[in-house]
């Protein structure tokens, strides 16, 4: 007599190369399932609210399983472990959010500005000052190739033809000028 499909369970449609039902049935109890006990002391050592850790031990197996439903993993210890570490970031992520909607003064948020303090203002007019300096020093020649590439960030090639030159002498007015700039804002630093 043929075996009938039963009319109650439908039969998945697997994708091509993914692992048939009862192999990852059988991976997942005889792989995972052991590792349960390490898994949970992991969790509850790693998550700051230890409660968490069952359902967060589920939601690893969810994860898990779906992948395994794709390709087995293997081995499968560092595969599981790698999911709740990602499953950790994640939540960890999620919570740090706050909606903007939540907080009517945005300035309790404590997020740093986007313009610098009056500390930092003095102290980068104060490094543009030495670099102007130290520019200023550099032979005309020197000067123009580092403003072209490191300023307006020009390529070497469209420097040379520019400035009527080779590129191996741009290189060479660059590589100058760098040396001159880096000693002529240290000296200006220890100066001080």
């Amino acid at each position: 007599m043929a075996e009938t499909p039963d009319k109650n369970r439908e039969a998945l449609p697997q994708p091509a190369g993914s692992a048939g039902v009862s192999a990852v049935n059988d991976w997942f109890v005889r792989e995972v399932l052991p590792l349960e006990s390490a898994l949970m002391q992991f969790l509850r050592r790693s998550w700051r609210n230890r409660g968490d850790a069952e359902d967060l031990c589920h939601d690893v197996y969810v994860k898990v399983y779906e992948a395994a439903s794709r390709e087995i993993p293997d081995p499968a210890k560092p595969f599981v472990f790698a999911v709740a570490r990602n499953l950790l970031i994640n939540r960890s992520r999620r919570e740090q959010i706050v909606s903007i909607d939540t907080v009517a003064d945005p300035d309790t948020l404590g997020i740093a500005r986007d313009e610098p303090g009056p500390d930092r203002a003095a102290i980068a007019k104060q490094e543009l000052h030495r670099l102007q300096a130290a520019l200023d020093r550099l032979p005309p020649r020197c000067r123009e190739a580092v403003v072209l590439r490191k300023i307006e960030g020009l390529p070497r090639r469209e420097i040379a033809q520019r400035m009527g030159i080779s590129e191996a002498t741009v290189a060479e007015h660059l590589a100058a000028g760098m040396y001159a700039l880096a000693d002529g804002i240290h000296e200006n630093e220890s100066g001080r």
